[in-house]
């Protein structure tokens, strides 16, 4: 498989590769346009540093692009960048058309893990609602799977298309997940960034600096986020290596293992994770949302004739 490297902005399906229509989105959520304003460049936006208006913008994006009427998330939990969420899907069904005669496999035969799958739901609402995949999603955090559940039983499209697994054992992060008769087409996860609490506020102070060019002492997160979601010990380094680790023993349950690597300078140490449990196969696919570039690596220890085989199973 080649490497590849997108660098031109979002993937070309991505619905959110143009600017935002706020007044279409408006007339999807009429609360939006309590938030929206003209800024200095005399251009339609929102303030992104604003808690309240960055889950207006969410909501608004999930009815108009995705069907989603009924979505929200306790606060203090991670609001997810809907574009960049999108893209990493988008990535993904490019790889399963690698092996589909260049076609994305679409509908609920198709079933993917979100490993962290948060209060928000996000991954398994834009594969369905884009390419009619089923999901999986599992979480430490109990009241993360109680949100989600929520979501999915508020919106017709998701019941019977994503379940919630309660992960109990915080050390493994697909034993007491994954079941013997599973079969999953791809995992997807946008593992803990940062080592420690602290980091992750001077993550926060940084980020809400950029957004608003002024100085700040203390500063909460635009899009919010819980100690597990943003933070794990030893960081995004530490927990991806364990999940390739982990991998291999579930190495006939899954086609693809992926995963969002942020920081370029994380690569070299997973690389050398993965040439230790020895994949058949992995490659690092690039995107870039804004002056923001991270990376999807994925791997799989299905030989070529598995590859093949399992693929033939793939409705058109």
């Amino acid at each position: 498989m080649a490497h590849k490297e997108h660098k031109k902005g979002l993937h070309p399906r991505n619905p959110h590769n143009k600017r935002y229509d706020f007044p279409q989105l408006i007339k999807s959520l009429p609360k939006l346009a309590d938030y929206v304003f003209k800024n200095k460049y005399d251009e339609v936006s929102i303030d992104f540093a604003d808690a309240k208006a960055v889950m207006a913008l969410n909501k608004a994006l999930l009815a108009h692009f995705y069907n989603i009427k009924k979505w929200s998330i306790p606060e203090g939990y991670l609001c997810p960048p809907i574009p960049g969420r999108a893209d990493y899907l988008h990535y993904i069904a490019d790889i399963l058309a690698e092996f589909n005669g260049a076609k994305v496999p679409k509908g609920s035969e198709i079933k993917g893990l979100d490993i962290g799958i948060g209060a928000n739901c996000i991954y398994p609402i834009i594969g369905n609602s884009v390419y009619g995949w089923s999901f999986v999603g599992s979480d430490i955090e109990k009241e993360s799977i109680e949100s989600s559940q929520k979501i999915i039983e508020s919106n017709d499209s998701l019941r019977g298309n994503v379940e919630c697994r309660l992960q109990t054992n915080h050390d493994s992060i697909f034993t007491g997940i994954i079941k013997e008769d599973d079969r999953f087409d791809f995992t997807l996860c946008n593992p803990p960034f940062h080592k420690s609490q602290e980091e992750a506020q001077a993550g926060s102070k940084r980020k809400v600096q950029n957004l608003t060019k002024q100085v700040v002492n203390k500063a909460s997160l635009n899009f919010g986020g819980k100690s597990n979601e943003l933070w794990c010990k030893g960081g995004e380094v530490a927990f991806v290596k364990a999940m390739i680790k982990q991998s291999k023993k579930y190495a006939k349950n899954c086609f693809w293992f992926s995963t969002i690597v942020s920081k370029k300078d994380n690569l070299q140490f997973i690389y050398d994770t993965i040439d230790y449990v020895k994949p058949t196969e992995y490659d690092t696919i690039e995107m870039q949302h804004g002056q923001k570039i991270s990376r999807i690596v994925i791997w799989t220890f299905l030989t070529k004739e598995e590859q093949k085989q399992w693929a033939s199973k793939w409705k058109d």
